[in-house]
């Protein structure tokens, strides 16, 4: 089987997913879904913290637990259902890609919801959390990287100026039509250089500088 490799881009309540795999060395989108991990996309759910922060101890702990548990079973699913369908295709889904944002750890509840800052950023957390936690339960590796390191590390990776990355996450989406929205674009990028057997697309690279 071949590999693949699936990029999560993490919202409150809400994920891209992409998966990549690369033929005869190119990057392949082999699947693009808008994953949800709430039981309703509701303000109420997708920003857990802003509403616990409207509860009294300890229904406020509680309610965020319910989300966070109803959140990584929606994972789960998901990459089970990716799994099952990538088998059937011929691809083994060999690792995860999560980009993160400041990768801060977060105080205890009671400080988090005394700040409102702190509040948005629990909010994201808790969803990124759910991915990695469902690749435990499933037993696949999960290479992580901050989002605003994504494209340096990409550059560097893989060989290619900015210009030619740029390109080449457009064309990428291209067979699939739209949405193909930076996070689509950041969540296969980030596949992509999760791929064990990615390779330098060195002559493309000299290319774009010459």
């Amino acid at each position: 089987m071949k590999n693949a490799v699936v990029g999560f881009r993490v919202h409150s309540g809400w994920c891209a997913g992409v998966a990549v795999s690369l033929e005869q060395g190119i990057p392949k989108v082999l699947r693009r879904e808008r994953l949800y991990l709430v039981e309703e996309f509701t303000y109420q759910f997708r920003q857990p913290y802003h509403t616990a922060q409207k509860m009294r101890a300890p229904a406020s702990r509680e309610f965020i637990d319910k989300v966070r548990a109803k959140a990584v079973d929606l994972a789960c699913h998901a990459i089970q259902r990716l799994q099952s369908d990538l088998e059937t295709r011929g691809y083994r889904l060999s690792s995860g890609a999560l980009l993160l944002a400041s990768g801060k750890l977060l105080p205890e509840l009671e400080h988090i919801l005394a700040s409102h800052a702190l509040i948005h950023t629990a909010d994201g957390e808790l969803f990124r959390d759910a991915i990695t936690r469902a690749h435990v339960r499933h037993g696949i590796p999960l290479a992580c990287i901050k989002d605003r390191e994504l494209l340096g590390e990409a550059e560097q990776s893989l060989g290619l100026t900015a210009a030619a990355l740029r390109t080449r996450l457009s064309e990428l989406g291209k067979p699939l039509g739209a949405p193909w929205s930076q996070d689509e674009k950041f969540a296969a990028l980030a596949a992509w250089l999760a791929l064990p057997e990615k390779v330098k697309p060195a002559a493309e690279s000299k290319r774009q500088l010459a």
